[in-house]
């Protein structure tokens, strides 16, 4: 593996060439191109990716809902090989099987201290895209591309942090595991964390794709009697009906009316929104779903500047309803993406029933088209070196 890596000195300093999707600017498609790749400085390794999910996060790059720095290397989801080791480097070491983890966790910042890891200080790092010492790996001549959540796994090799890695098994297919460095452990956590899942509970999920499709899983696990998926495309509510949802249904009108069948009018116990693009009428069905101090979690996005929450106060202080953000499923990374993994081994968990179409990396573009079109739970971009 090592002998396939060129180093060649470029301007004193050393470099590699890989093979990477990257968005130029708000409203363009991928484009894949040739980069250089600095090597890996103090306290970062340098990973040869295997596969890369595509969540949709992606794609709020190239609509701009997600404000960043461009040009940037595309991916936040990856699973791959450790080539090269930094200096100061003590987590991983060459040869290491790695899932990357698209929330760097320092393990000192306030946050980190206290078990809050998903919030780490070093992702005030995610906007800018550079790495935590403020510069940057990827290069095409004098123009610097930052790295999609500090990795840019839709590239072959990529320089991360160590604190952005963690090592997985060797038997484990990488192809497969890739989903528990986003969408398995936010959606998952989407439930059991954030929306705190009981035995017995009526829980809605909104939403059935790479995030929702776990968020079903993680509700199933943590007893709900009910789970309703919300989803209209056919092909994601027949899948939610094989991963635990005991009901599936096109619209949120459907919803709110089974739940209060189902709950003799009492209401939901948790609407999980899970949704690609969050909307106002979304967060607005949500909120009308649940029951008295019945908790809405929002873990899809809209743009930065869209207002999406308009609720009643009143509703909101005289129910006791619960408004609650979450952020990689209000998760651990360096403890939740081994536990998806140790769940998939028992065959609690289902990772490869989510891989809906694996693609090369010239075709990033038409695994997001079929994403948009709802073809796909999640597709995984299977690199070639």
């Amino acid at each position: 593996m090592a002998g396939k890596l060129r180093f060649p000195r470029v301007k004193g300093w050393v470099c590699m060439k890989t093979r990477a999707a990257v968005l130029r600017d708000v409203g363009k498609d991928f484009e894949v191109v040739e980069l250089d790749l600095d090597e890996p400085k103090a306290g970062e390794v340098l990973v040869r990716f295997v596969a890369s999910g595509l969540c949709h996060s992606d794609d709020h790059l190239r609509t701009g809902d997600i404000p960043v720095r461009y040009p940037i290397v595309g991916g936040h989801e990856g699973a791959g090989i450790v080539e090269k080791v930094g200096p100061g480097v003590t987590r991983l070491s060459v040869g290491d099987h790695v899932v990357t983890s698209w929330l760097p966790v320092c393990g000192h910042c306030r946050f980190c201290s206290r078990g809050q890891t998903n919030l780490c200080d070093l992702g005030r790092f995610l906007y800018d895209n550079s790495l935590p010492d403020g510069t940057f790996r990827y290069h095409e001549g004098s123009t610097d591309f930052g790295q999609m959540c500090l990795l840019g796994t839709f590239s072959q090799y990529a320089v991360v942090s160590e604190a952005s890695a963690v090592k997985v098994e060797e038997d484990l297919p990488l192809d497969v595991v890739v989903l528990v460095g986003c969408g398995v452990p936010t959606g998952y956590g989407t439930a059991v964390k954030a929306g705190e899942v009981h035995p017995g509970d009526t829980t809605i999920v909104y939403g059935v794709g790479g995030v929702g499709i776990n968020a079903v899983q993680g509700a199933a696990h943590a007893g709900a009697r009910y789970v309703i998926a919300v989803d209209p495309v056919e092909f994601k509510r027949s899948t939610a009906l094989t991963l635990g949802a005991t009901h599936a249904v096109a619209s949120a009108e459907e919803a709110h009316e089974l739940a209060q069948q189902l709950t003799y009018g009492v209401g939901a116990d948790q609407s999980l929104i899970t949704v690609g693009v969050v909307s106002e009428e979304v967060v607005s069905a949500a909120f009308a779903a649940v029951r008295k101090r019945g908790i809405v979690v929002l873990t899809g996005m809209g743009g930065l500047a869209t207002k999406t929450v308009h609720v009643s106060g009143f509703e909101l202080t005289a129910f006791e309803k619960r408004l609650q953000g979450a952020l990689f499923g209000s998760g651990n990374p360096f403890d939740d993406i081994p536990r998806m993994i140790e769940l998939y081994r028992a065959g609690k968990l289902k990772l490869n029933e989510l891989v809906t179409t694996r693609y090369r990396l010239d075709e990033v573009n038409q695994g997001y088209e079929d994403m948009m079109a709802g073809r796909n739970i999640r597709g995984v971009i299977i690199h070639e070196h």
